[in-house]
């Protein structure tokens, strides 16, 4: 019995600590409606309050002597109002702390990655990691079979394609797609960056909801894709599309 409590307790915890923006943002909601409903219902009694006084004066009385006159029907309003904006910048706060690690996760992971690959190539030579390259996207063709998947018909070619990042099966042309990695090379001479959507957008397919938070800076460089050739489960040649370096968070943010 205790063991099962403890249990209980643990995956409850768990379960709170995993979703508390979430938790918090609905308790913010649900008592901001309370506070207007709360409201409502004092405005009678803080009327009749301040009448009362009136009479009792025999004058109008003044805003101070009115907020003094009707402050206490509000207060359940106040202390629910000031919970609630507490709930919802707390539900912020924990984002943005989440988000600031997830970003500082991600830079520790691309930078040992891409030293990694360095090593690799200078140890065993470009040719080589390229076939490990070759491999490795087959491997993932396999384990992600076209005929298991939705394929993106887009208006840039017919030869099968398939985006490294999100696993996503398109129909395009290597020259198609390098059109349009060379013109976003070019806006972002002028603009500075680009996100992966824009990238997406240019190749015909739908954005994703990260999207506009990964991207490419001119500061560490251009957006360069490699081209894999693999076999479908279909017996059809599909072009897995990599990129030399991946899109990177707060793209937009350096320098």
């Amino acid at each position: 019995m205790k063991n099962k409590m403890y249990s209980f307790i643990k995956t409850t915890r768990g379960f709170m600590q995993k979703h508390s923006p979430e938790i918090l943002t609905g308790i913010g909601v649900a008592g901001m409606i309370t506070t207007t409903v709360l409201a409502v219902k004092a405005t009678p009694k803080a009327l009749y309050l301040i009448d009362e006084a009136v009479e009792e004066k025999n004058d109008d009385l003044t805003a101070i002597e009115t907020i003094k006159v009707a402050w206490k029907p509000y207060l359940p309003a106040v202390i629910t109002g000031v919970m609630s904006v507490t709930c919802i910048i707390g539900a912020s706060a924990v984002n943005t702390k989440r988000n600031a690690a997830l970003a500082t996760a991600y830079t520790i992971s691309e930078n040992a990655l891409l030293t990694y690959r360095d090593k690799v190539i200078e140890t065993i030579g470009e040719k080589k990691e390229k076939e490990i390259r070759n491999k490795v996207a087959q491997d993932k063709i396999d384990k992600e079979p076209v005929s298991k998947a939705q394929v993106f018909v887009t208006p840039k070619g017919n030869t099968l394609c398939m985006d490294d990042i999100t696993g996503r099966y398109f129909r395009s042309d290597i020259e198609a797609i390098k059109k349009a990695v060379n013109e976003l090379n070019r806006q972002m001479m002028q603009q500075n960056y680009i996100s992966l959507n824009e990238l997406y957008s240019a190749i015909g397919l739908e954005p994703i909801s990260t999207g506009n938070r990964l991207g490419w800076n001119i500061d560490r460089g251009f957006i360069e894709v490699d081209f894999n050739t693999c076999l479908a489960d279909n017996d059809e040649p599909c072009i897995v599309v990599e990129y030399s370096e991946s899109p990177y968070y707060e793209f937009d943010k350096l320098a």
